[in-house]
């Protein structure tokens, strides 16, 4: 038995040598707490000549790093740039560990490990957006497959817009499992379905993933990739169907199964409940799944309504900007197909713009019996771009002389100009520390000529020509840009004047970047908004306000815009709940009983000078003072005077969102508001003289949404 015992000792006492053995110390390769950088090798201006001592001038505050000392390429902010170079050292560990923070722009702002010449391993920080923390994180490369080469290490950071930083420390050579270490972690995988779906939860960490087919990435972005998914996000990857991939995922806990949590499918998930989501608007348009912000490229072409817009496939927050792409044959019923345009490379993003179809093909660019669509877009990475469609908006093919206008700025907007037989590029631009709508003309929409400016408009810029009070004799110029402020004026195809100062827009508020289209068949002027709702919960966050046809009427005050909703809305009247008229004194309600979920309310009235009339449609108020010549509803404000004595209001309720019209469309207020699923009522009320109500309708409206809406 001692035998036994002596033998058990002796082979346990073996196996802790060895592992002691295989397990041997740290070697710390550079803790940065020295007075200089040591050996190591400085270019440029970004890192200073010596370590820094936490949070450098103008940056936010930096946590994580150990000790005093860590290397911070904030040096004269984030427009400097430079190397730091290691001596050359001998991998003799299982692990190179760190940490790192700062920009995420990989190849621009990282850490590399370079060897006989060539990188080998990288890492950056994790940020790319506005936002974001200096917090340095653990991270580390497995180099067993390096063991007894030589090797440098490089800090890069050849970055100079938002997040062009890095900040590194304590780098060791290990044997050890370092609780927390992050990992860039690969899967091999050959693509056989159409997608691949991908594991998401809202909230969790952001992840830089890649899919790199043949050695070249073909997508990259980021993506809150979780094995515990709330949702799924989809990937297109039919063009690569067969071909060996691999996916890559930056930054990920070791031992992580989120990356093999990604499957590949034919077809979408939850098919059968898409469209019917608690917080699904049913008669404004959303995507499937992500975030979408801006409407783009508005144009009719082909029988369709085109409907572009800034989207985020991957994530419930902004980010990753594509052009997602819906299609419509009347305004209200839209379906979506696949994304239009994806990014040329991580950081380069597709961002806001336009489209036109070029009938007369001034560019050269048409095949086949389509019409020829062009769009002009801002890639953040190169300037103004122009993309060319013949296959009715599904794909685009990139203008050879990309970019056409290089400057600081965005937003392009393509307009054809009869009168002199141009196009016109209206793009919001910064230079001399202000904010202007530049005017460039073009007669093919690839060479283009600066004609003039205007100052005091931000983003999103639109120009369109309505006819005043409806007499096609008397048209007038309106330009304006994301907040919906906007002028009236002239415009000779160069040059804007303004004829008013600049005027308020819409009243409420969630209502940005709104956009009209191109070639309305009707010779209306259609405009769109991205309407800011917010859905928690949902794999969907935003939406597009709904369509509105804009007219131009004149006023005391001089011509003014006015809103209305579009005539098509009207197809979605599935019932009329209630009808009334006649004159109401306080403590009538002549929609009593009068209930639904989606709703359509109108009211035209003759007020007393002293009546307030309340319409309170599934709990929120929205009255008109006649004292006051006012619209209170939703918390805000706004002038609504009388038409020709009378006032008329639509109210339009979805599930987030009311918009509210008033004053024959002078007063349009949108209100992105969740509405509690269980108050459906709609209550009618007057306080102070009675009112002489000429007709009030209330219809009850299906939802926009069919089986046939996904791709």
């Amino acid at each position: 038995m001692m035998r036994i015992v002596r033998l058990l000792l002796l082979v346990s006492l073996g196996a802790g040598l060895h592992a002691a053995r295989a397990q041997s110390p740290d070697v710390v390769i550079a803790d940065f707490e020295g007075d200089d950088y040591g050996g190591w090798t400085v270019e440029g201006t970004a890192f200073g000549r010596t370590p820094a001592h936490g949070t450098l001038p103008g940056q936010m505050a930096v946590e994580g790093f150990l000790g005093r000392g860590l290397v911070n390429s904030f040096h004269g902010g984030d427009g400097s740039t430079g190397t730091l170079t290691s001596p050359p050292f001998s991998i003799n560990r299982k692990s190179i560990g760190f940490l790192i923070g700062g920009g995420g722009w990989r190849g621009e702002t990282c850490l590399n490990l370079i060897v006989d010449g060539q990188v080998v391993r990288t890492a950056a920080g994790p940020n790319t957006d506005p936002g974001g923390s200096e917090r340095l994180e653990p991270a580390g490369w497995d180099v067993r497959d390096l063991a007894g080469k030589t090797a440098r290490l490089q800090v890069v950071d050849h970055a100079t817009g938002g997040w062009g930083h890095v900040n590194v420390d304590q780098i060791v050579l290990t044997d050890q499992k370092r609780p927390g270490t992050l990992h860039d972690v690969a899967r091999e995988l050959t693509l056989e379905r159409r997608y691949l779906l991908l594991p998401v939860k809202t909230g969790a960490p952001k992840r830089r993933m890649a899919v790199i087919v043949d050695g070249r990435t073909v997508r990259e972005f980021e993506i809150e990739l979780s094995e515990q998914p709330g949702w799924w996000a989809h990937l297109d990857i039919g063009d690569w169907k067969g071909k060996k991939a691999v996916l890559r995922v930056d930054r990920l806990p070791e031992d992580s199964p989120a990356l093999r949590t990604v499957v590949q499918a034919d077809e979408l998930r939850d098919t059968d409940t898409v469209y019917r989501e608690p917080l699904r608007a049913q008669f404004h348009f959303s995507p499937r799944c992500g975030w979408n912000n801006d409407p783009n490229g508005l144009v009719h072409a082909g029988g369709e309504y085109h409907l572009y817009f800034q989207y985020n496939p991957y994530g419930w927050a902004w980010g990753n900007m594509h052009w997602g792409h819906a299609v419509s044959p009347d305004l209200v019923h839209w379906r979506e197909l696949p994304i239009a345009l994806y990014p040329r490379r991580f950081g380069d993003w597709a961002f806001s713009g336009s489209a036109v179809a070029d009938p007369s093909n001034t560019s050269g660019w048409k095949q086949g019996n389509n019409e020829l669509l062009v769009a002009a877009y801002t890639s953040t990475g190169r300037g103004e771009c122009i993309v060319h469609s013949n296959d009715r908006g599904r794909t685009w093919t990139e203008f050879d002389g990309n970019p056409v206008i290089k400057h600081q700025g965005r937003d392009p907007r393509l307009l054809w100009h009869e009168p002199t037989r141009r196009w016109v590029m209206a793009v919001y631009d910064e230079s001399e520390g202000k904010r202007w709508i530049n005017f460039y003309t073009s007669p093919d929409l690839k060479s283009w000529t600066y004609r003039s400016r205007i100052g005091d408009f931000f983003e999103c810029p639109d120009l369109f020509a309505l006819p005043l009070d409806g007499d096609p004799g008397r048209h007038k110029w309106v330009l304006t840009a994301a907040s919906s402020e906007y002028m009236v004026g002239s415009f000779d195809g160069e040059q804007f004047r303004p004829e008013t100062p600049k005027l308020a827009g819409h009243r409420g508020r969630g209502f940005y970047a709104a956009q009209t289209f191109s070639r309305d068949p009707r010779g209306r002027v259609v405009q769109i908004g991205w309407l800011q709702t917010n859905t928690p919960g949902m794999p969907f966050n935003q939406a597009m306000s709904l369509p509105l046809q804009l007219g131009l009427r004149s006023t005391p005050d001089g011509p003014r815009l006015t809103w209305q909703p579009v005539g098509e809305l009207d197809a979605l009247r599935a019932r009329t709940i209630a009808k009334a008229s006649g004159k109401i004194k306080p403590g009538d309600d002549p929609a009593a009983g009068a209930a639904g979920e989606l709703l359509e309310v109108r009211a035209e009235f003759t007020p007393g000078a002293s009546s307030v009339l309340t319409l309170k449609v599934r709990g929120v108020e929205v009255a008109y003072d006649a004292a006051r010549g006012e619209i209170r509803a939703g918390g805000v404000t706004a002038p609504a005077p009388l038409v020709g004595g009378k006032q008329r209001m639509i109210v339009l309720a979805d599930r987030t969102a009311l918009e509210v019209f008033a004053s024959d469309g002078l007063t349009y207020v949108p209100l992105p508001i969740n509405l509690d699923p269980g108050e459906r009522r709609v209550e009618v009320r007057v306080a102070g003289e009675p009112v002489d109500l000429d007709t009030l309708a209330i219809y009850e409206l299906r939802s926009a949404w069919r089986k046939d809406a996904g791709r």
